[in-house]
């Protein structure tokens, strides 16, 4: 018989295996989508706009996906579908004919992404009650990272063997490995991965909410990577089959950062977050403002980094300020919220990118210190023991 902690390391590991393999299916695809925009004719402005509205969409549907977790504790059904659709919009960008077929795909994979993340988040902070929620959301972006360092890699080899098309279409095996692994671990781990079901909504701490301002603001300043990909494609700075190689160092920076940052969650708290505002300051201003190839590689390491400390601590963070009936909930607005900024942020730089790109680092830097500010105001409001 297994110890309840040995179950809930089981449950941990499984979907952390699921997600590799998701990354490496998705994010091997979003490593090549801006340059494949570019390609089929799509300007900074459908790119930004690809890039934030799906975001959006992605993260509104989770509002929705995690308030109906908490009501109906079935979080596996969602996980079916969104992984479904998320993935297997992949491999058929491979047959898109224009930028508006290939921006329609892109939309539906981030909705299937929106709609099984809540889902899995709620799963595995209640793991995280046990194992500590640093640890858990930190190995979990460890496995999930890896999986977003090797997918670029992968698709880099193909992008040279054949172009993009034979880039998206390599994905597919992962893709059903993924959905394997899912049912793996839902026939294994199913049961110890039950939810409770919340009978009355009674709100969320003040705290959570001053997070969640500072939460957006920080990524409403950050560049997505399709924006950077494109800025690389149409300015030339790198051949093209080596922009998902800066993709895969920034996705194995941000696997090392998230992993490293979880571990420091458990003795640090959330003090780490004071590290997010300069590491994307900075990333954004090497990759739309440098020209060097090196400095490029500098740039993709700290945007990877910045990535991370969102993706560990910010997770770690929701578990931390809300009660654990309201995971699924906490999570969905989270999300909602935080995708909607991701959104409006990403249109802005767009079409400030289509200005010069100048005015999207300005832009970008002005939010980073308007993050730091009300990170200060979010530290008034959290008790001493979560400081």
């Amino acid at each position: 018989m297994r110890t309840p902690s040995q179950s809930a390391w089981r449950m941990v590991v499984g979907l952390g295996l699921v997600s590799l393999f998701a990354d490496f299916t998705y994010e091997g695809g979003r490593s090549i989508g801006g340059p494949f925009l570019a390609l089929l004719g799509a300007g900074p402005l459908l790119v930004g706009a690809v890039a934030g509205v799906g975001e959006f969409l992605g993260y509104l549907i989770r509002l929705f996906a995690g308030r109906w977790v908490d009501k109906s504790g079935r979080p596996w059904h969602l996980m079916y579908l969104g992984y479904t659709l998320n993935l297997l919009s992949v491999p058929a960008l491979a047959t898109a004919p224009s930028a508006g077929m290939a921006a329609v795909l892109l939309f539906l994979e981030r909705l299937g992404k929106g709609l099984r993340t809540p889902a899995r988040d709620a799963l595995l902070s209640h793991a995280g009650e046990r194992l500590g929620q640093g640890r858990v959301f930190g190995l979990h972006e460890l496995f999930d990272q890896f999986g977003a360092f090797l997918g670029p890699l992968a698709v880099a080899l193909l992008v040279g063997l054949g172009g993009y098309r034979l880039g998206f279409a390599g994905l597919l095996a992962p893709a059903l490995l993924a959905l394997f692994l899912l049912w793996r671990a839902h026939r294994h781990n199913g049961g110890a991965a039950a939810h409770s079901v919340v009978q009355d909504w009674e709100g969320l701490p003040r705290a959570y909410y001053a997070y969640l301002l500072f939460a957006m603001l920080a990524v409403a300043g950050f560049a997505h990577f399709q924006l950077v990909t494109y800025h690389l494609e149409v300015t030339q700075a790198v051949p093209a089959a080596h922009i998902p190689l800066l993709f895969a160092l920034a996705m194995g920076a941000d696997a090392l950062a998230a992993y490293g940052a979880g571990h420091m969650f458990e003795h640090l708290g959330l003090r780490l977050l004071w590290g997010l505002p300069p590491l994307n300051l900075v990333a954004v201003t090497l990759f739309f403002l440098a020209k060097e190839p090196s400095l490029l590689g500098v740039a993709a390491v700290l945007w990877g980094c910045g990535l991370g400390l969102q993706e560990s601590l910010m997770r770690s963070a929701v578990a931390v300020l809300s009660p654990p009936e309201q995971r699924g909930s906490a999570f969905g607005l989270f999300d909602t919220a935080f995708g909607g900024a991701w959104m409006l942020g990403s249109l802005a730089m767009g079409y400030l990118y289509s200005l010069a790109p100048g005015y999207l680092v300005a832009f970008g830097s002005l939010l980073q210190l308007a993050t730091t500010l009300f990170l200060a105001r979010f530290y008034t409001l959290l008790p001493e023991v979560q400081r």
